[in-house]
């Protein structure tokens, strides 16, 4: 039988976009996929154990995507989202894939119906229409000038005509090539395709009549290929000393890692810390060992407590290696990831905009000593293990293929 051909399709916003797509694409069977992989330029790094072709697309840049969530403003302007859909049906024409897969490529929901190919998207399940959401206000101009118990219920307000004013720019532009609207709720936005796989677990994002076409993934961990810094193996860390992870990552508050750092510095504990090459540190306390990656799964493992941004890459780290996670959330995804984590008894939550060392020290001293906490980062752990992505995204994948 000939090969099914597959294009993942990667906005590469932040790193978390394009390892997630490229781990599943990895755990393809060569013998029965033809693989191919787009995404801009810059990240080659990542692809260094990748065999199969790649294509280029283009993405706005990480610091465009993260400022427009730091002031609140829609991610995607109308025009991009006409240019993206240009791109990517001349990617498609090219490769003519049997299956398309997107991370966060939200003109997919336009290109891929245009050229009638089964469309595959991959997501969190805090977007989720089919999962409840409690929303807590973000790092906002809004909370740069109000309390956040004032800001907070302001927030809740204004959120559905914030969400809808976000998710116009897609439906005008779903419009102008014939499709429907798909309404006011962003979540939908971010949602829509043939299929919809959420890289999260049930237990942490309980559905709440979810159709047949939107399933769980589970966690897909990725770190890149990188060579492991000198201290790696250092006798220190194999002291006894309880070790603390910590990466702001990508998207988080770079900013913050040298207060994080202080904060830990008076702690009995052994720091191993990632700037992603974000912030260049002037100065590294005598317990921290510092590198610009490192592999987050395996320091995960080695890990007591694992503090980052709130994300869900990070925190799904931990949690698979059945380690707490406290998050430091700037933006809304980040506060929406941990309020799944902190339901479900693994976590704590601290807030970017608000960041107090004292706050952090305490948070880290009490999990380090929390059994409650840690036993249901094992039970979470537990679940992961039994929610593989490999199989299920398979399984997806071959009813669209039908």
């Amino acid at each position: 039988m000939a090969r099914k051909k597959i294009l993942f399709m990667a906005e590469a916003v932040t790193l978390a976009h394009v390892g997630r797509p490229l781990s599943l694409a990895q755990g393809l069977a060569e013998d029965e996929y033809e693989v191919h992989f787009a995404c801009t330029d810059g990240y080659d790094f990542c692809f260094q154990q990748a065999s199969f072709r790649r294509w280029h697309i283009d993405s706005i840049s990480s610091q465009q995507f993260l400022q427009a969530l730091a002031s609140g403003k829609p991610v995607y302007t109308e025009s991009t989202l006409l240019r993206y859909v240009e791109d990517d049906l001349r990617l498609l024409q090219a490769v003519r894939p049997d299956l398309v897969i997107g991370d966060f490529r939200l003109s997919l929901s336009v290109s891929a119906r245009l050229q009638h190919i089964p469309y595959l998207a991959v997501s969190n399940a805090y977007w989720s229409p089919y999962v409840r959401q409690h929303y807590t206000v973000p790092s906002l101009p809004l909370t740069g000038v109000l309390p956040v118990w004032l800001a907070d219920p302001l927030f809740r307000l204004i959120r559905p005509l914030a969400f809808a004013a976000h998710a116009a720019p897609l439906n005008r532009v779903r419009r102008r090539h014939g499709l429907a609207s798909l309404g006011s709720d962003l979540r939908r936005t971010y949602t829509d395709a043939d299929r919809t796989l959420y890289a999260d677990i049930a237990q942490l994002f309980p559905p709440q009549a979810m159709p047949p076409t939107h399933d769980y993934l589970g966690a897909v961990i990725w770190a890149p290929p990188l060579e492991l810094p000198d201290w790696w193996r250092r006798p220190e860390l194999s002291s006894g000393r309880p070790i603390i992870y910590v990466t702001l990552g990508s998207s988080g508050q770079g900013q913050l890692l040298p207060r994080v750092l202080r904060a830990l510095a008076p702690l009995p504990v052994t720091v191993l810390a990632a700037t992603a090459g974000t912030i260049r540190l002037d100065a590294v306390p005598p317990n921290a060992f510092v590198a610009p990656f490192l592999p987050g799964d395996a320091a995960a493992r080695r890990a007591s407590v694992v503090i980052c941004n709130g994300g869900s890459p990070t925190s799904q780290q931990a949690l698979t290696a059945g380690v707490p996670v406290i998050g430091i959330a700037g933006n809304l995804d980040q506060f929406l990831n941990m309020h799944g984590v902190v339901g479900a008894g693994a976590g704590l939550l601290l807030r970017a905009d608000r960041f107090q060392e004292t706050a952090l020290r305490r948070a880290a001293t009490r999990l380090l000593d929390d059994s409650p906490t840690r036993l249901a980062a094992r039970q979470l752990a537990t679940a992961f293990q039994a929610c593989l992505p490999g199989p299920r995204l398979r399984t997806h994948m071959q009813a669209l293929l039908q």
